[in-house]
């Protein structure tokens, strides 16, 4: 698959909304998150509430340098990686017909740890590898070799990976209700973008149980997912986020946010005004099954 930088962002027409009524079709309720099986979870007061449109085609944006094409098949991404736990509600819906809810689709979903660093390219995320004196035999989970600059390439074209770890990248399927739900992490940021989750959308593949990998089909959706501010000046004074001492991207001032125009998650604490203890992130996302977008 094509690997583009994380330069440049291109937009598809969005599709008349619906209205309020397409999300409850789909699983999202008021006042609390759905749940897969179409019961609801009563969670805390939401730190951000984000409505968006029942019908609209989610925006292209580049997938960045660091996709790497494992499509491994896992609910828990997590792995090693320290941080605010967090799980990732995705419900895929058909814009081409009503919202109606997409099953069976790959979402596939990749992000740094705390420390702005993507697996494949732990130490190496710049240029030249980690910064002077970094340890290469940190214990596991701590974060080194922080980002301190721009991906390699000045932000274009994709960047080899040099090792193979895996985690924070994962693929779900979505069930009947065109919900994926993942268990990850809340991401630290490097230099030059703001807080986000890299996602593809896969349709018209299978599941390979042997090796629990994703196999065929074709892309119909690449974007990103974003943070609202309020919550991202929370996280960053908690640990470990606290100890990443790159400079915050906001998204304001970040231009595949800006260009985009959505993608911002609604989170909802799962015990009230406790963040460190867990999140609950949704997010509805609006593409054309049959659809092959170029890559951007």
């Amino acid at each position: 698959m094509a690997a583009n930088g994380e330069g440049g962002v291109s937009r598809r027409a969005a599709l008349t909304a619906m209205g309020g009524a397409g999300l409850g079709a789909v699983g999202v309720v008021a006042g609390g998150v759905a749940l897969a099986d179409g019961s609801e979870t009563k969670t805390g007061t939401p730190v951000s509430n984000v409505t968006t449109p029942a019908c609209v085609l989610s925006p292209e944006t580049t997938e960045g340098p660091y996709y790497l094409d494992y499509e491994m098949v896992r609910r828990d991404v997590t792995e090693d990686r320290p941080g605010i736990p967090m799980i990732l509600r995705v419900t895929v819906v058909d814009t081409t017909a009503g919202c109606r809810p997409v099953k069976r689709a790959a979402v596939d979903i990749w992000h740094c740890d705390a420390g702005g660093v993507y697996s494949g390219y732990e130490g190496n995320t710049l240029p030249g590898g980690p910064p002077s004196g970094t340890p290469t035999d940190a214990p596991t989970g701590t974060p080194t070799g922080t980002p301190t600059g721009p991906p390699p390439g000045g932000g274009g074209g994709h960047a080899d990976p040099v090792n193979d770890l895996t985690f924070l990248r994962g693929v779900q399927l979505s069930n009947g209700h065109g919900i994926a739900e993942l268990r990850t992490i809340y991401p630290g940021w490097y230099q030059g973008r703001a807080l986000h989750i890299h996602v593809k959308v896969h349709v018209g593949g299978k599941v390979d149980a042997e090796e629990k990998t994703y196999t065929g089909g074709h892309v119909s959706h690449t974007g990103q997912f974003f943070f609202a501010e309020e919550l991202a000046e929370k996280v960053a004074a908690i640990e470990p986020y606290k100890n990443n001492t790159v400079t915050r991207v906001k998204l304001e001032e970040d231009g595949i946010y800006r260009q985009a125009g959505s993608g911002l998650l609604t989170i909802r604490p799962v015990h009230r005004g406790r963040i460190e203890r867990g999140l609950i992130a949704a997010i509805t996302v609006g593409v054309d099954p049959s659809a092959t977008p170029a890559a951007v």
